[in-house]
């Protein structure tokens, strides 16, 4: 389920970034314009006043969904850790049953040996 939330909140962070930098892009391009010919200003205010707050409105959900995205992100780096560390576990326990066993190999071949 975290995967699900990793992906989901990456691929909605990603589609809302790309919404704010296209937003940016229009807009620094709209106020160049401007600058050049500042009669079109009459004609672009409306343009730009809607894509300053489509691209303020980006910007709010890009960090939001960054916050998700980050937060799922340290979870599931965390659950990765402590796979490994289970992971670690049972081989260190199947190296302790190896020796546990090479022990008693040892000490049954003496025993053979004192026999004979």
């Amino acid at each position: 389920m975290e995967k699900k939330d990793f992906t989901e909140y990456k691929r909605k962070y990603d589609l809302v970034r790309h919404h704010a930098w296209a937003g940016l892009g229009f807009l620094s391009v709209l106020l160049a314009i401007s600058v050049i010919a500042p009669w079109l200003l009459v004609f672009l205010s409306p343009i730009l006043v809607v894509l300053i707050a489509y691209v303020v409105i980006s910007l709010l959900f890009t960090y939001k969904y960054y916050r998700g995205f980050s937060a799922t992100q340290e979870s599931i780096l965390h659950s990765e850790e402590v796979e490994k560390e289970k992971i670690h576990a049972d081989v260190e326990k199947e190296h302790l049953k190896l020796e546990k066993k090479k022990a008693k190999a040892e000490e049954k071949a003496k025993k053979k040996l004192q026999k004979k």
